[in-house]
Order: structure tokens, then C-alpha cells, then sequence
């Protein structure tokens, strides 16, 4: 039995070497993790604190102990991990007892760290500075700047879901629920989740989005942000759902995988009076997260197949490509294959370097910061791609420490003070460290797939994944993995007498070969994507009749989705859609007469139709 004499302590003892500059650094960071739960000493001062404590048969130089009331001691990797349990954090220590191999795959790490401890001590002062770094001003900008864009996400949405998805919208909500119930029944929901099964009208469209709105001031202003965290997940994916083919992209399953893991770094007080330290563990799934959006993006590219990613030409083909260009995409587009090849070198260091420095320490961790950031500030600045730079600009905010921060944040909030989360349970803690192992396999696996194909994955991880691939939140990424080297593009007229056509213009889309390439912002036009994608297939997709059908009866909410329809409010008699070949015109053509772009017709993508009964039918005079 221990004998409680030898050990009259009134709380446990860490116990290191204070001679050791690796041990004092990261023993600053323990105490923030353990708080008062344990007390840390020097094992050159434990005697004069504690006579009776130096025992001969303790090597404190090499290793740390962990000395118990009851007396019960504890060295190295289990040394550290009981220590954690004592502040609720006993996931690592259920592993090192129950898991085969742990326990010895942890003593050999702390072994091999503990017998290089010089060399690390110069690393890790290299790499972190002289104190541990801490992230909870990161976590709490990280958590508004994330409510903005879901702000800017609900509110670019709420206009066009009537147009697109509403009662008189090119694919209706409520035809897309009654066609799932009939044929998965009851099940349908667990397929199609979204909190439209409870009424599918105008209406409650513009509820969800009104509430995603409402709610994202709330967590903006750092009130129940978990809470409002939750709903923000449970409406953008009822939306998304809803939003069919258009509200498909990789942002909004980017919004939706970063809003699930953020619910689990939100402080769970209603109005914390300052930052709250974040967990840890939430921090990693949500840097793992910009890895594998980074990383997958430049891997797909190489592992494409196509040839113009591999010489490095891809670039100059973007820039007049791209679904929505810019004004300045015109000028970059002819900078010459020099510029365009060390654009795409700098690109792929980014993609497939950076990602690596964001697990890494602190000072890898803002060169990722920055690179990334800047190359989403690149991409803004030469191309319309909504909200999804400013998504990954905010997911990398959690990579910057708080000594980083406090450089530029104002007086007032440098004087708070984090306040540390109080301590979860036993059995909480033990949820936790489940929920973080399960979202890292599940993840990883969805990783692997993605840069594999699907091949690496067993059969019963798939079908898990599959299970949960409904509620978009772990998800594969990867933009441009082909490049495409031309831009064809729709072209939908209308007419009254079959012989005078007049286009419909889109307010984002090349039309008129005069007019610039406008700026959307965070905006992001579902309908103008949709119909590069459309050209690029060279076939009509399944909604286009339907749009067809909408401007023949000059649908209010589908008319207000372009910029202009050529007969106004009265509908046309006829419409027809020819697709073009368009590409940049010169840089002297553009300045000398504002013609911007240049265009070769290819044919007809649709015929001229008109409406009769209801129906599509094709023109008669």
C-alpha cells in the first residue's frame, strides 16, 4: 500500500529539471493547460519546499515526475498524461493503458525527446519564441469573422433562392421534396436534411435566410456564440439542400465543414466577458481542415493528367477562363508565359508547402498564415469567387498566436484577459477526445480518398462516409483540377417575330463584347456560374428548359436573377440560346476601342422554342 507519510504533499507535483531551457519553455505552457490543479517545481528546489522528497532513486535530470498525495508517482509520458486527466483531459491516458503499443510508442518519443533536449531547446526557440504561444484572441476574432461570412453568405443567397429554387423558380424546392419522399419514403430526410420538410414556400425561404442573417449578428457581437453556432450550421445546410445544383459548390460545403468544427470552439457561456482558451483539439481539426483544403487543391492539379499544370502553362489560360473574370483579369492574362509559369511555381509552393508549415510551430505557422492569405487575396483580386478567398483567409486566422495579434489590436481589448473553460467532466472529456479521434479518422479517410480516388479506402469506411456525406461536413476539396483552354459561353436571345433577336443580359457573365468584366464581391452569382458550367459541357443541363420556360413567361423572380431582358416585364414570344467562343481581346483593341472581348459563334445550344400549354415547343411563325 502507498505509504501516505513519505509523501505528505497537499496537491501533486510536477517535478523537473529546472537546468533545462526546453523543460522551463514548455512547462510555462503546461500551467496554462493545468492551471492550480498541479503544482510545478524545479527539482533543484523540491527539497528545500518539500524536505523528505529528494529520493536517490528518481532521476529528475532525465525525465519528469509526477509525485501524488497517497503516494503514488508517475514518470515521463505517463508522468504527463496523468497530468492532463487531472484537468479533465484523460483521453491520452486511456490510450496509454488500454490501447496496445501506445504506452511504449509514447515512452520511446519522450525518451527521444528527453535525450535531445539541447538541440530541441535551440529549435524550439527558433521556431516558437521564448514563450509558449496561445490562441485565444485568434479563437475569438476567428469566431466573428466567421459569423460575417455567414452573413455574407445568407444574405448573397436570399435574393436568388426564389429565382432559383423557390415556388416559381427554375428548380422548385417543393417538387424536389415530394419526388424524394415518394420514392425513399420515410428516409428521404435523412437523404435531403434540411428544415424545408416543415413547409417549402417563398416564404420559408426567406425565414431561413432571415434567421441565418439574424443569427450571425448574434455571434457576431459574441453572444451564445455555440448556440448560434449550431443554428448558423442547421440553416445553411437546410439551404444548401434546398439550393439544389446551385448552392453546390466547394465553398458552401467549405462554410458548412467550418462551421460544424467551429461550434465545438465556442466558449459555452452566453456573454463571456473576454476570450475564452480554446481547446486544442479544436484547433487542430480546424487547421487539419486547411490542410486538407490547400494540400488537395494543388495535389488534384498534379495528379490531373493534364499537361498544361505539369509545364507550368496553366496560368495562361486562367485568367480569360475562369467562370466570372475581373477587369484585371484582362491585364493579367497578358503578362507574358515567363510571369505565368512563376505564378504557377509560387502557386504550387503554396498549395503543397504551406499547408505542411500549418501543423507546424508557431513561427511555421503565421509563413502559412501569410502565404495563403495572400495567394486568396491574389485570386480575389483577379476573379468573382464569392465569399469562398474571405472563407479561407478567416480559416487561417486560427494559426495566429495572440502575442502576434496583440500587436495591432486596439488598447481597450489588449487589456482583457482570457479566461480559461471550465473544467469538463470525466465522462465529457472522454466524449470529447472520442468525438476528436472519430472526426480525425473520418477526415483522414475522406483525405485519402480524394488524393486517391477512392482507391486506398476499405469498403467499410466508405460506406460510412457515405452515410454522413448528406450533412456536407467532411468533405473533399480540390479547385481547377483540369484547366480549361477555352470559354465558351451561352448566349440566350429573345424575340417577338422570329426574325429581330434581342440577348438577355446576365450581370456577371460575358455578353456584350463592349462591356468590362464586373466586380461581384463576396456576392456570388449562382445562376451566372451555372451557366459557364452549362457551356463547358457543350449541353443543355437538365434546369436550362426550365429556364427557358421562365423567361418565355417572364417569371418576376427568375427576370430578376439577370441584368437585363430585352422586352422588359412583357413576355417574349420566342427564345433561343447559340454558343460562342470568346476569349480576351488585345490590350491595344481594349484601349484604343473598348472592346474588351472577341467572340466566334460555334452554333446553336438550344433551338428557337416558344411556350404552348405550359410546354416547350419548338417555333412555328
Amino acid at each position: 500500500m502507498p505509504d501516505e507519510a513519505a509523501h505528505p504533499l497537499p496537491h501533486p507535483l510536477l517535478v523537473f529539471d529546472g537546468d533545462c531551457g526546453f523543460c522551463r519553455h514548455h512547462v510555462l505552457r503546461w500551467r496554462r493547460i493545468l492551471g492550480d490543479r498541479v503544482e510545478f517545481i524545479a527539482s533543484q528546489d523540491l527539497h528545500a519546499k518539500y524536505p523528505g522528497q529528494r529520493d536517490v532513486q528518481r532521476d529528475y535530470a532525465s525525465t519528469v515526475w509526477l509525485l501524488e498525495p497517497g503516494g503514488r508517482d508517475s514518470r515521463g509520458a505517463a508522468a504527463v498524461f496523468r497530468a492532463l486527466s487531472l484537468a479533465g483531459r484523460g483521453g491520452l491516458l486511456w490510450c496509454y493503458r488500454y490501447v496496445p503499443g501506445f504506452a511504449a510508442v509514447t515512452e520511446l518519443g519522450y525518451r527521444f525527446v528527453a535525450g535531445h533536449r539541447v538541440g530541441l531547446s535551440r529549435l524550439t526557440r527558433l521556431f516558437v519564441g521564448p514563450e509558449p504561444p496561445t490562441y485565444a484572441w485568434s479563437s475569438w476574432l476567428f469566431l466573428r469573422l466567421l459569423a460575417l461570412v455567414f452573413a455574407i453568405a445568407f444574405g448573397s443567397a436570399w435574393g436568388q433562392l426564389p429565382g432559383l429554387v423557390g415556388s416559381h423558380g427554375l428548380l422548385p424546392i417543393g417538387e424536389l421534396l415530394e419526388r424524394a419522399h415518394n420514392v425513399l419514403g420515410d428516409s428521404a430526410w435523412t437523404k435531403l436534411p434540411t428544415l424545408l420538410w416543415f413547409g417549402h414556400s417563398d416564404g420559408a425561404l426567406h425565414a431561413l435566410c432571415a434567421a441565418g442573417v439574424a443569427l450571425s449578428i448574434v455571434c457576431l457581437l459574441g453572444v451564445a456564440q455555440r448556440v448560434c453556432l449550431i443554428g448558423l450550421w442547421v440553416l445553411y445546410l437546410s439551404l444548401t439542400v434546398a439550393g439544389n445544383v446551385f448552392l453546390s459548390f466547394q465553398w458552401d460545403v467549405l462554410l458548412l465543414e467550418t462551421g460544424f468544427l467551429a461550434i465545438f470552439l465556442a466558449p459555452g457561456s452566453i456573454r463571456p466577458r473576454g476570450p475564452v482558451q480554446p481547446s486544442g483539439a479544436a484547433l487542430l481539426l480546424l487547421r487539419w481542415l486547411l490542410f486538407r483544403l490547400m494540400f488537395l487543391s494543388g495535389l488534384v492539379k498534379l495528379t490531373s493528367g493534364d499537361p498544361s499544370w505539369g509545364n507550368l502553362t496553366a496560368l495562361s489560360y486562367h485568367y480569360w477562363t475562369q467562370p466570372l473574370p475581373l477587369a484585371t483579369s484582362h491585364h493579367m492574362s497578358h503578362m507574358g508565359s515567363g510571369f505565368h509559369a512563376v505564378s504557377a511555381l509560387v502557386m504550387f509552393a503554396i498549395e503543397l508547402g504551406l499547408p505542411f508549415f500549418a501543423l507546424g510551430p508557431r513561427r511555421l505557422k503565421l509563413v502559412a498564415a501569410t502565404g495563403i492569405s495572400s495567394l486568396m487575396v491574389a485570386i480575389a483580386l483577379t476573379g468573382n469567387y464569392g465569399f469562398f478567398n474571405l472563407l479561407t483567409v478567416v480559416l487561417c486566422v486560427p494559426l495566429i498566436d495572440d502575442a502576434t495579434l496583440r500587436r495591432v489590436m486596439p488598447r481597450s481589448l489588449r487589456e482583457l484577459q482570457p479566461s480559461k473553460p471550465p473544467v469538463p467532466s470525466r465522462w465529457r472529456a472522454r466524449v470529447w477526445a472520442g468525438f476528436v479521434a472519430v472526426m480525425l479518422f473520418l477526415s483522414t479517410a475522406r483525405f485519402v480518398s480524394g488524393a486517391t480516388d477512392g482507391d486506398a479506402i476499405p469498403e467499410p469506411v466508405e460506406s460510412v462516409l457515405d452515410a454522413i456525406a448528406p450533412f456536407r461536413s467532411i468533405n473533399n476539396y480540390g479547385l481547377f483540377r483540369v484547366m480549361t483552354k477555352e470559354r465558351p459561353e451561352i448566349e440566350i436571345d429573345a424575340s417577338m417575330d422570329g426574325k429581330t433577336w434581342k440577348p438577355y443580359r446576365f450581370r456577371w457573365k460575358p455578353g456584350d463584347v463592349h462591356t468590362a468584366p464586373r466586380e461581384a464581391g463576396f456576392y456570388m452569382p449562382r445562376l451566372d456560374w451555372q451557366m459557364w458550367f452549362a457551356a463547358l459541357r457543350g449541353q443543355p443541363p437538365y434546369w436550362f428548359a426550365e429556364l427557358l420556360e421562365r423567361l418565355l413567361a417572364a417569371q418576376p423572380e427568375v427576370l430578376a436573377l439577370l441584368a437585363e431582358s430585352p422586352f422588359g416585364d412583357t413576355p417574349p414570344r420566342y427564345v433561343r440560346a447559340r454558343l460562342w467562343k470568346y476569349r480576351f481581346s488585345s490590350p491595344e483593341a481594349k484601349d484604343s476601342e473598348g472592346i474588351w472581348w472577341t467572340r466566334e459563334l460555334v452554333g446553336t445550344f438550344f433551338p428557337p422554342v416558344m411556350l404552348e400549354d405550359g410546354e416547350l415547343v419548338p417555333m412555328r411563325r
